[in-house]
């Protein structure tokens, strides 16, 4: 159980700071780097749960509890990455993302996309204001997943595949939820056309 007694410790002031099985590494480093995001990920994501309408709730009276157990994973991934895998680690030993909890993920992403329309191109980052706030958790958690890539690059034998699955997931999760909020605010898909900007030019 993690107990917070003293807020700042002094131990970071060299630019250094410790990792989950003790070992001090720059905070630079690409371990540091992966759960540093994941925690802006998560982060972003409060925000959008905060700004949470009505009528998205109303629609979807489930999502908001589904949100904050997400929001837990997230912790569960911080603290796995912050500890690096051992050679010798017996299962369990460790608190580990788990294929089942990127599986609920999955269910989740199949739920609310089966409703939605096909979509002939991609979507804007807008519509309604919560989702635009869930494309900047989206986007937060690719850069995340973009950072274990890296760490798996450097440090495979001591790194949780299963990390970077489910913000993979995830990230396709919060894209769904985006467009579910636009279509329940009435807001609906801004879709991208290629070469706007130029053809408005020329009218």
């Amino acid at each position: 159980m993690v107990r917070l007694s003293k807020i700042y410790t002094k131990v970071g002031d060299a630019g250094q700071t410790m990792l989950g099985d003790g070992a001090f590494v720059p905070k630079t480093h690409p371990r540091v780097k992966a759960y540093g995001t994941v925690d802006e990920a998560n982060a972003a994501l409060g925000v959008a749960i905060c700004a949470l309408p009505d009528v998205v709730t109303h629609a979807h009276p489930k999502l908001h509890t589904e949100l904050e157990l997400i929001q837990h994973d997230l912790f569960d991934c911080g603290a796995d990455l912050c500890t690096p895998m051992a050679n010798d680690e017996a299962p369990g030993a460790k608190l580990r993302i788990q294929a089942q909890q990127t599986k609920r993920l999955e269910a989740l992403i199949d739920h609310y996309n089966a409703p939605l329309k096909p979509l002939d191109s991609f979507v804007l980052p807008g519509g309604s204001l919560w989702a635009a706030q869930l494309h900047v958790a989206r986007t937060v958690t690719r850069r995340a997943e973009r950072c274990v890539a890296a760490l798996l690059a450097a440090e495979s034998a001591a790194t949780n595949p299963e990390t970077l699955i489910y913000l993979n997931r995830l990230s396709d999760l919060l894209f769904v939820l985006a467009r579910v909020a636009n279509v329940a605010t009435g807001a609906g898909d801004h879709l991208w056309k290629p070469g706007q900007s130029r053809s408005a030019q020329s009218s």
